[in-house]
C-alpha cells in the first residue's frame, strides 16, 4: 500500500465481531461533493478510530488514497471503513459520487445491507441520487438520509428536506430538527423530535443532552406531529392510529421500536441533520446505524449456484454454513499486489484455509471464465487502504484478502468442496471509447501487463482489441473514468498515448464490373507470370463472400485457381477505398493465362489481388457504416433537446414511451456508430446528467457519399 498510508496512525487494533447481529454494512451514496467522505473521517475520529480527522482538500482522509482522488478531490473508488459503536461493528463504505465511477457504487450496494443517502443542505441532490433512490426501493434497501453541510450560510434545512420529499418518498421525515447560536449563523444543537429532548454541542461532542426550554415545544409540535403520524401509519400495531387520534399520548419507546421496525423492512426514511466538521449529529446518526439499520441476519443475500448453473439452496446468514463471500472490489497495490475487498454472505473464512474461486459470465468484458483453488494465507480488516490483520471474518462481515492469483471483481470464494457461483450484480455498459497506443515497443509488454490488472479491478471497464482497425479500445463510463484508467496506466510505468477512435467500416461494390489482373516479371532468373479475368457484382446485404470459376479451356491451370481466389480474398481483406474490409461480394473468374514455368501460386495471388482493384476502379465503391440500435432514458424536459441532437446526427428516431415508474422518456432511434463515439459524455452534458442509453449493433448501411467522401480523402484515396 502507499507509503503514506502507512505511515498513518490508526487508533487501536481492528474490530472483530463473533457473530453478524454485531454488524451493520451501511453504503454512503450521494452527488459528488455531498459531504460523503467527510461525514466517514468525522465518525472515524469521533468513535476513536483515528486519532485525528483528515481532509479532503490535503489529501489525508482515510478513504481517499487513491492518487487521482487526491488529485481531483473527489472520490474515484469504493472504500471501507470499520468502526466500533455500542459493541456494533458498522463497515462504512463510502462510495464515489460521481457518475463515472457508478461500478464502484453498485459493488458498496452488493456489499451493503443498508444504504444512507447523503444530501448536501446546500446543493440538494442530482439526477443520478434520485435514481439510486429508485434502484433502491426495487430491491428493498433500508435508506436513511444525512442532511450535512448545516455550517454553510445557505444551508436551507427545511428546503432540502422538502425536496428529499419531492423526490424521494412522502415517508422522508427528520428525527431532529437544528439549533442555532444566538448569532442564528452556527449549529450548536439538535432537537429530538421523539424523545422531545435537546442535543446541546455548545461544549463539544458528545452532546450534551438535557430538557428543552418552554419555547421550544411550540417549534417541534408541528414537526413531531407529522413524524409520530408516519411511525403509527408502519406500525404492525393497527390500534396505535386510533389512540393517537383519540388523544393518548403514545410512549416513546413504542415510538422508537416501531420507528426501528420501519428503518429495518425499509419503509420509512428518517433524516438526520448533521455537521461533520463540528461534530454536531454524529451520536444520534451512529445511534440510528446501529439500532435502526438491519443486521445481515436480517437482509435477503444473493442466489447461487453450482459452477455449472445448477440450482442451490437459498444462502443463510450462518457462520457455520458453507463458505460463500464475493469479491466485492479488486485493486492492485505496488507494494502488497492484488488487494480483495470480500463480503462474507456464509460460513466463515480463516487464515491458511484453500478455497475456491469462481469467476463466470463476464467474458464480454474481458474477464474470461476463471476457477482455481488458492490458499487464503491471511485476513485482514481494510480500513481505507490501510490493511489490519484478524484471524477471522465471519458471515456477514467485510475483509480483505491479499496476493489472490484469480480473484477478481465479482468472483466467487466458496469452499474447494463444494464450489458454488453468486449470481452477479448489474453492472452498467461502458459507452465512451478511448483507443491508446504505446510509444514504443517496451512501453506494449507493459500496456498489456497493466490492462490485465485494470480489467481485474474494474468490471465497468471493458478492453477491446479490434480486429478491423488493429486499435486497442478502452471502454470507459465517461471522461472521468477514462482519466483514472489512463492515470493508472502512467503510474504502471506505460507512455502511452490515445488516438481517434475508428469505427470499423465496411466496403462493397455498387455496381458490378470487371476487372484484369497481369502479374509479369522476368528478371533473368525464374520469373513470375500470371493473367486473370474477373467479373464481380455485388450481393444482398449479409450475403458475404462467393467465389465461382467459370474458366474453360484451362486458360487458368485447375491448381492455380484457389490461388486467385486466395489473392482475391486478401486484397478484400485489405480494402480498396478506404482500407476497411469489402463484403457481399460475388466473384467471377472467367478467364486467364499462365506460363508453363514461371507461374506460380504467388503469382496468381498477386494477379488475384490486381484484378479486384482493376474493376474497382471502373466500378464505383460505396462505404458501408454501422447502425446501432439506441435506446435512450430521459426526463420528460429534455426530450426535445435529444430528439433534437439525433436528428443532427443522422439518426432516425423509431418511437418513444413514457417510463411508467417516473417522469421519463424512452426514445428508441437508429444512429450511426461514427456518430456515437463521445455521445456518453455528450448526452450526459445536454441532460445535466440524468439521461441514460444503451445500444447494440443493428446492421450495415451504406454512408452517405459526402461523409464517405470525406473518409476516403482521409484514407488518400479520392
Amino acid at each position: 500500500m502507499a507509503q503514506k498510508t502507512q505511515e498513518r496512525a490508526v487508533a487501536g487494533s481492528a474490530p472483530v465481531v463473533d457473530e453478524p447481529g454485531r454488524v451493520r454494512n451501511v453504503v454512503l451514496v450521494g452527488h459528488s461533493g455531498a459531504g460523503k467522505t467527510t461525514l466517514v473521517e468525522a465518525l472515524l475520529a469521533a468513535t476513536g478510530t483515528v486519532p485525528r480527522t483528515g481532509s479532503v482538500t490535503d489529501g489525508t482522509t482515510v478513504c481517499d488514497q487513491d492518487p487521482a482522488a487526491i488529485r481531483q478531490q473527489r472520490s474515484v473508488t469504493l472504500a471501507c471503513a470499520p468502526l466500533i459503536h455500542d459493541g456494533i461493528k458498522v463497515n462504512l463504505l463510502d462510495s464515489p459520487g460521481y457518475a463515472d465511477f457508478v461500478g464502484e457504487l453498485r459493488a458498496g450496494l452488493r456489499a451493503a445491507d443498508a444504504a444512507l443517502f447523503v444530501v448536501s443542505a446546500v446543493d440538494g441532490m442530482d439526477a443520478a441520487t434520485a435514481a439510486l433512490w429508485e434502484e433502491c426501493a426495487a430491491v428493498g434497501m433500508p435508506r436513511a438520509v444525512a442532511v450535512t453541510r448545516l455550517d454553510h450560510p445557505r444551508a436551507d434545512l427545511d428546503e432540502t428536506v422538502a425536496l428529499c420529499q419531492r423526490v424521494f418518498s412522502d415517508n422522508v421525515l427528520p428525527l431532529y430538527l437544528p439549533m442555532l447560536d444566538d448569532d442564528g449563523e452556527n449549529v450548536t444543537g439538535l432537537m429530538g423530535l421523539i424523545t422531545q429532548r435537546i442535543y446541546d454541542y455548545t461544549n463539544g461532542y458528545p452532546a450534551a443532552v438535557r430538557d428543552p426550554d418552554p419555547e421550544h415545544f411550540g417549534a417541534i409540535e408541528e414537526a413531531r406531529n407529522e413524524l409520530i403520524e408516519g411511525i403509527i401509519a408502519e406500525s404492525e400495531d393497527e390500534t396505535l392510529m386510533d389512540r393517537y387520534l383519540g388523544g393518548e399520548q403514545i410512549p416513546v419507546d413504542i415510538l422508537i421500536a416501531d420507528l426501528e421496525k420501519a428503518v429495518a423492512r425499509g419503509h420509512f426514511y428518517p433524516v438526520v441533520p448533521v455537521c461533520a466538521p463540528d461534530r454536531v449529529g454524529l451520536d444520534v446518526l451512529l445511534e440510528l446505524l446501529t439500532k435502526a439499520f438491519p443486521s445481515p441476519l436480517e437482509h435477503d443475500l444473493p442466489i447461487v449456484t453450482g459452477i455449472d448453473g445448477s440450482a442451490r439452496e437459498p444462502l443463510t446468514c450462518d457462520p457455520d454454513g458453507p463458505l460463500v463471500a464475493e469479491v466485492v472490489k479488486t485493486t492492485i497495490d505496488r507494494h502488497v499486489g492484488r488487494v480483495s475487498l470480500v463480503r462474507v454472505f456464509s460460513g466463515t473464512l480463516t487464515p491458511e484455509k484453500v478455497v475456491h474461486v469462481s469467476g463466470h459470465g463476464l467474458a464480454s468484458r474481458g474477464h474470461p471464465d476463471h476457477d482455481a483453488d488458492e490458499r487464503v494465507a491471511h485476513i485482514y480488516s481494510p480500513l481505507g487502504s490501510t490493511l489490519r490483520e484478524v484471524g477471522v471474518c465471519i458471515a456477514g462481515d467485510i475483509c480483505a484478502i491479499t496476493k489472490s492469483g484469480s480473484a477478481e471483481t465479482g468472483d466467487t470464494i466458496s469452499t474447494k468442496d463444494q464450489p458454488l457461483l453468486i449470481e452477479p450484480w448489474d453492472m452498467p455498459e461502458p459507452l465512451l471509447p478511448v483507443a491508446v497506443v504505446a510509444k514504443t515497443r517496451s512501453d506494449e509488454d507493459a500496456l498489456a501487463k497493466n490492462l490485465g490488472r485494470l480489467v481485474a479491478g474494474d468490471p465497468t471497464l471493458r478492453l477491446e482489441r479490434n480486429p478491423d482497425t488493429h486499435q486497442i479500445v478502452l471502454w470507459c463510463m465517461g471522461e472521468a473514468h477514462a482519466d483514472v484508467v489512463l492515470d493508472r496506466l502512467r503510474t504502471g510505468g506505460v507512455d502511452l498515448e490515445t488516438e481517434p477512435v475508428r469505427v470499423a467500416l465496411r466496403e462493397t461494390f455498387a455496381g458490378p464490373g470487371k476487372g484484369h489482373g497481369r502479374h509479369v516479371k522476368q528478371s533473368g532468373g525464374h520469373g513470375q507470370y500470371a493473367v486473370c479475368d474477373i467479373s464481380v457484382e455485388p450481393l444482398p446485404a449479409g450475403s458475404g463472400f462467393e467465389f465461382v470459376d467459370k474458366v474453360v479451356g484451362g486458360a487458368v491451370p485447375h491448381n492455380y485457381i484457389p490461388s486467385v481466389e486466395k489473392g482475391v480474398r486478401a486484397q478484400m481483406e485489405r480494402g480498396i477505398a478506404a482500407g476497411y474490409p469489402v463484403v457481399d461480394l460475388r466473384v467471377t473468374l472467367f478467364d486467364g493465362k499462365a506460363h508453363s514455368v514461371d507461374s506460380s501460386d504467388a503469382a496468381f495471388q498477386t494477379a488475384g489481388s490486381l484484378a479486384l482493384r482493376d474493376a474497382a476502379e471502373k466500378a464505383a465503391i460505396t462505404l458501408l457504416e454501422p447502425v446501432d440500435d439506441v435506446t435512450i432514458r430521459v426526463p420528460d424536459a429534455y426530450v426535445g433537446a435529444v430528439m433534437s441532437d439525433l436528428s443532427g446526427r443522422r439518426g432516425r428516431v423509431m418511437g418513444s414511451d413514457a417510463d411508467p415508474d417516473a417522469a421519463r422518456t424512452l426514445i428508441r432511434a437508429e444512429v450511426p456508430a461514427t456518430e456515437l463515439v463521445r455521445y456518453a459524455v455528450e448526452l450526459r452534458s445536454m441532460t445535466s446528467g440524468a439521461g441514460t442509453f444503451s445500444r447494440t449493433f443493428a446492421r450495415y448501411e451504406p454512408m452517405p457519399s459526402h461523409v464517405a467522401d470525406a473518409v476516403k480523402k482521409e484514407h488518400g484515396t479520392s
